[in-house]
């Protein structure tokens, strides 16, 4: 199957689910309209996985992350753990990976645009896979658009501009580029994003009314063993302890409950240093409608059972589901 007849095909997919009961994007919105609603009324997917809308989308609650795809992992002070992690994650053990997730219900990973996860993809689509893949969009201040159409004509099924782009442009005073490349991906009919570390990013985002579809933001508590220090102050992009990625969790929750476009909330667990079960009912207790995950095979069923029951949990909740 080409990378366009993939795209054609999950559009088919989605006109199938419509017809089946899943909500259009109108009806998601009016349904989100108040604190407490419920949530919209897509039919769940495999084993049951609650599933929510971006666009004309229908994406899992749990969505996998993509970096021990391309092989790294964030280690702290841990040298050897990308190194590691790459060694187990072979080709054949990725694709059963993604194999898995798709068992389970997780029908949705983010990863960047590097040769190795777009090989993969294609042979796991090859073989009948469906997952749809969020990009992770690597533009530069000199080409806004090349890195993001790259990753469109691969199959992308939506793309985002990655959070630590989205950090620095908004220090360097570069915001506008966003929208810039917000209108560029939808003008190709996919779902666009926009991806931060900070705050202050979704709220230039939003008070500037760029309008993307969805937004990619931390959101973890600090209440483990290895949180940053006083004396470590550095926003990410210029963090060297590699240990911390939500610094306001509570002003983020808080902002996020005026906020009316899907937020996927990702490194909910610090990346390993929380417990899953803890992880996933801070996030969505605290408004994120999906949350981004990294597993190993080893975790994927463990960390989709509680994702389910998580999402169950916290039905009713402060701020109304938004996907």
């Amino acid at each position: 199957m080409s990378h366009v007849d993939r795209r054609d095909f999950i559009k088919q997919g989605v006109a199938v689910g419509a017809g089946l009961g899943l909500a259009a994007g109108a009806s998601a919105a009016s349904s989100a309209g108040s604190a407490g609603s419920k949530m919209t009324p897509v039919a769940p997917g495999a084993k049951g996985m609650p599933m929510g809308r971006i666009g004309t989308l229908a994406v899992s609650r749990l969505i996998s992350g993509g970096n021990l795809i391309s092989g790294w992992a964030h280690a702290r002070d841990l040298r050897y753990v990308s190194e590691l992690q790459r060694r187990y994650n072979t080709e054949a053990k990725v694709l059963e990976t993604l194999a898995l997730c798709e068992a389970h219900g997780i029908n949705t990973i983010i990863a960047d645009p590097r040769d190795k996860p777009m090989e993969i993809f294609k042979k796991h689509w090859d073989r009948g896979g469906r997952i749809q893949w969020i990009a992770e969009g690597h533009p530069t201040p000199g080409d806004l658009f090349t890195n993001v159409q790259r990753s469109i004509d691969w199959g992308a099924s939506a793309v985002y501009i990655q959070g630590v782009i989205g950090d620095r442009w908004l220090r360097d005073g570069q915001m506008d580029k966003l929208a810039k490349i917000v209108d560029h991906v939808k003008r190709q009919g996919l779902p666009a994003g926009i991806g931060a570390h900070m705050l202050d990013v979704i709220i230039a985002a939003e008070t500037s009314g760029y309008r993307p579809d969805f937004y990619v933001k931390t959101l973890h508590h600090q209440d483990y063993w290895s949180a940053r220090r006083p004396d470590q102050q550095l926003d990410v992009i210029e963090n060297g302890a590699d240990n911390y990625w939500s610094m306001t969790p509570e002003q983020t929750i808080e902002f996020f409950k005026t906020v009316t476009v899907p937020w996927i909330a990702f490194k909910t667990l610090a990346a390993g240093a929380i417990r899953p079960q803890s992880g996933f009912e801070y996030a969505f207790k605290g408004g994120a409608d999906f949350v981004c995950v990294g597993m190993f095979d080893w975790q994927v069923a463990e960390d989709a059972q509680i994702a389910r029951a998580m999402v169950d949990k916290h039905r009713q909740r402060q701020r109304p589901w938004r996907a």
